[in-house]
């Protein structure tokens, strides 16, 4: 995985953009995890309706108010935005461990074509040793939520590491002594909706339905992702 993106320049989605870019950070941020590669703009209207579903997957299988440890998961954005400026305004609605490339990086055309990208959304989801698992995943996300992940960890053959990294303990360290109180809480008052009943409320809704804005039939949960603190 660290392969693909050797020689290139990663932006973390926080407030400092931080760059991910010597090999020791890429090897920190994409070894050993399963990667997705979004292909998307805040302006296409499909995005606009897969984004937020894409977002609470993302979240409920990194987020610690969901899991005690961050998933093997890492996704990077391949804009498809029209402008830098469209670019940044989608992602300050997107999680901060999302990483991205720069707005005039040319690599973006060389993935598009690497993996016959043509309409979005696409999500393309790679092994470690970036072979593909999924060519685009949007339809499996949007059906199996989280489930469809265990199924992308199998097929990537992920070492289940037991022990936390030097990161995980400074991550560890920035947590209030609350955290699993509140956790619980959360949990017990916001349940994922079934699989079934997910897609089909989503076939319901119609994703060609080129009403810009449109809220899909996932937004009750979605607007759960931001838990109240005590």
């Amino acid at each position: 995985m660290v392969s693909l993106f050797t020689g290139k320049i990663l932006i973390t989605n926080n407030k400092d953009c931080d760059e991910v870019d010597t090999e020791r950070e890429l090897s920190q941020r994409l070894d050993n995890k399963v990667m997705l590669l979004y292909f998307g703009s805040g302006e296409c209207t499909r995005c606009q309706e897969f984004s937020p579903v894409l977002k609470d997957f993302f979240v409920r299988l990194t987020d610690e108010f969901y899991v005690e440890r961050a998933s093997q998961l890492v996704l990077v954005y391949v804009s498809q935005d029209e402008t830098e400026e469209k670019q940044e305004k989608f992602l300050k609605t997107m999680p901060k461990r999302w990483l991205f490339l720069p707005f005039q990086d040319e690599f973006k055309r060389e993935l598009e074509l690497r993996f016959a990208v043509s309409n979005t959304p696409v999500v393309v989801v790679l092994k470690p040793s970036g072979e593909v698992i999924a060519g685009n995943a949007v339809e499996e996300i949007r059906c199996l939520g989280t489930a469809c992940f265990r199924n992308w960890q199998e097929a990537a053959e992920l070492v289940d590491r037991s022990f936390l990294l030097a990161e995980d303990f400074d991550e560890l360290a920035k947590r209030s002594i609350t955290d699993p109180i509140r956790r619980l809480k959360y949990k017990a008052a916001h349940v994922e909706p079934s699989a079934r009943g997910r897609c089909a409320s989503w076939s319901d809704a119609g994703p060609g339905t080129g009403q810009a804005g449109r809220e899909p039939a996932l937004a009750p949960v979605r607007a759960a992702a931001t838990p109240e603190r005590l």
